[in-house]
């Protein structure tokens, strides 16, 4: 069953509210296995993405094995964590890439639209992980009301891969699917932090997708990253992202170095040596 992914400002609100943390409110319904080596990362693009909206997200892709970032904290060290889990090291290589601007299903789309849409750019097998991304003028079922992605299986067999599908939440729920970056819906109401791409939306999905990957390469028995929503940086509590790098130039926060010279801010990851959330600041 795909697991449901709620980048849940609510949730963390609500954790610090009764009492329970973040881990304890994560739901866990992903069945499969880990994929382990080098994984091919496919990307489809649904509705309209401008070429540096692309260029954002392919960099990151490609910036967690690289080692072309002079400078630490970087998107690879950030990644290093994923090591740590069942069937150790794991390489991101981006493979083929599908632009669908022209709305083939409409800018209405239904849960299994996404499985479908997955399975449009053939091959890729058990290694190979298929990301949809819907464009902001795109409403997807479920969206901003209690998801802003999911990942699962392409097909009934573990060996037909596995799909991620983020939305682009800019004019539709930046305070649910893109904060720091936006107000929040709800609780403490502290100003947004400026997005490193100053993209609010495409930056909101980097932190959706970043979290969507590990959860789908690591253990299917835990959400590495969904444990440790809203924590961006050491000294982090509900409302708060933490303390994060801030560019002087542009005012921008970010927390880790990529390709190109790009900044991105990403989340927290679940350290199991260590059982805390590990952050790069």
């Amino acid at each position: 069953m795909a697991y449901i992914y709620r980048f849940a400002t609510l949730l963390v609100l609500i954790s610090a509210t009764v009492g329970l943390s973040a881990a304890a409110l994560v739901e866990k319904q992903h069945d499969g296995i880990p994929l382990k080596g080098s994984i091919t990362l496919n990307l489809i693009w649904y509705g309209k993405f401008t070429p540096i909206q692309r260029s954002v997200i392919v960099d990151f892709f490609r910036s967690i094995n690289s080692v072309a970032a002079s400078k630490s904290p970087t998107v690879g060290l950030w990644w290093k964590t994923t090591e740590k889990y069942k069937n150790g090291a794991k390489t991101i290589v981006v493979g083929k890439q599908l632009l669908l601007e022209n709305y083939p299903l409409g800018k209405s789309l239904k849960s299994p639209y996404l499985r479908a849409l997955s399975n449009k750019l053939n091959g890729g097998g058990a290694g190979s992980i298929t990301v949809v991304l819907t464009a902001k003028d795109v409403v997807v079922e479920g969206f901003c009301m209690n998801r802003c992605g999911t990942h699962g299986s392409k097909g009934r067999s573990v060996n037909s891969g596995a799909y991620v599908w983020v939305g682009n939440s800019e004019t539709q729920c930046p305070g649910y699917c893109a904060w720091p970056f936006h107000q929040p819906i709800y609780g403490p109401q502290s100003p947004p932090l400026v997005a490193p791409n100053g993209d609010v939306g495409v930056d909101g999905m980097i932190i959706n997708l970043a979290t969507l990957l590990v959860n789908t390469v690591t253990t299917p028995s835990q959400e590495v990253v969904s444990a440790c929503t809203g924590i961006f940086g050491s000294g982090a509590y509900p409302g708060y992202a933490g303390r994060v790098l801030v560019d002087k130039t542009s005012g921008a926060s970010y927390n880790a170095l990529g390709l190109a010279g790009r900044k991105y801010l990403l989340p927290a990851m679940w350290d199991p040596q260590t059982s805390t959330c590990k952050t790069l600041v």
